[in-house]
């Protein structure tokens, strides 16, 4: 099973919050193409640890390299209308490990609403 997940971008009193089941769900109807790795602009920024409260201890990354080794690949990752990842920046990076130039991905035309707005990460349900 995997664990509860959202998406985050800073908002005026905090994040705005997409549940990424539901951005599944929302992209089921999509089409998938290949993009490059080097268009998905967030593998140069610090996007696991840039809230406030996160760091990158060791143990945080070694988290993030267990996540990277378990995904599947068969799922594409989504991308936000404006070419932003929305859900699958462990399964970029495993590309990236395997040496892939590409990836398979959906992208909105009109991205979805938040879930939440002005939340932290700790206060949503997980």
């Amino acid at each position: 099973m995997t664990r509860k997940q959202y998406h985050f971008r800073p908002s005026e009193n905090g994040f705005y919050a997409w549940d990424i089941d539901r951005l599944v769900k929302l992209s089921a109807d999509l089409v998938p193409f290949d993009i490059a790795l080097d268009e998905i602009r967030e593998v140069d920024e610090t996007y696991w640890f840039s809230h406030q409260d996160s760091f990158a201890t060791c143990r945080a990354v070694v988290e993030h390299i267990k996540l990277i080794t378990e995904v599947d690949m068969r799922y594409p990752i989504i991308l936000c209308a404006d070419g932003g990842l929305m859900d699958g920046m462990h399964r970029v990076a495993k590309a990236m490990l395997e040496g892939r130039q590409t990836i398979s991905c959906l992208k909105f035309d009109k991205t979805p609403r938040a879930d939440f707005i002005d939340v932290r990460p700790d206060e949503l349900p997980y």
